[in-house]
């Protein structure tokens, strides 16, 4: 039986190394107003660290993988969103599933939706990798 994704939100995190926040902050402030106008996409944040004046971080969510998937479709997000987010810290993942979520009615646990090879095949290796590791 597959794994429902209905209802799954999706937590997208970029993290930025920023020299001059003036023209990053008003790219970002862009980025976020072309995905929100996206079906699925929730809500978004920018934010800036307090102990660190060049390290930001841009979150958005996303209602379920699917909408994160088709919110990053459009023209115009391709031709601006999607080079503002190869900008990020490439270093670490900056796609996550919410597993636990917590609100006014309580505290609930999702599955996850991650396959249970999911750390052993690599993206494009779904029949098997290539050559022996």
């Amino acid at each position: 039986m597959p794994r429902r994704q209905e209802g799954r939100r999706v937590l997208l995190i970029a993290r930025f190394t920023v020299t001059d926040p003036g023209p990053f902050a008003d790219r970002a402030h862009r980025a976020l107003e072309l995905l929100l106008a996206q079906p699925g996409c929730l809500r978004g944040l920018l934010v800036r660290s307090t102990e660190s004046a060049t390290a930001w971080v841009l979150t958005v969510e996303f209602a379920s993988v699917a909408a994160y998937r088709k919110s990053l479709s459009p023209f115009d997000v391709r031709t601006l969103v999607i080079p503002l987010l190869a900008e990020a810290d490439t270093t670490e993942p900056a796609a996550y599933e919410v597993v636990v979520e917590a609100g006014p009615d309580g505290v609930r646990r999702h599955a996850s939706l991650l396959a249970a090879d999911a750390d052993t095949v690599r993206l494009g290796e779904a029949a098997g990798p290539t050559t022996a590791r």
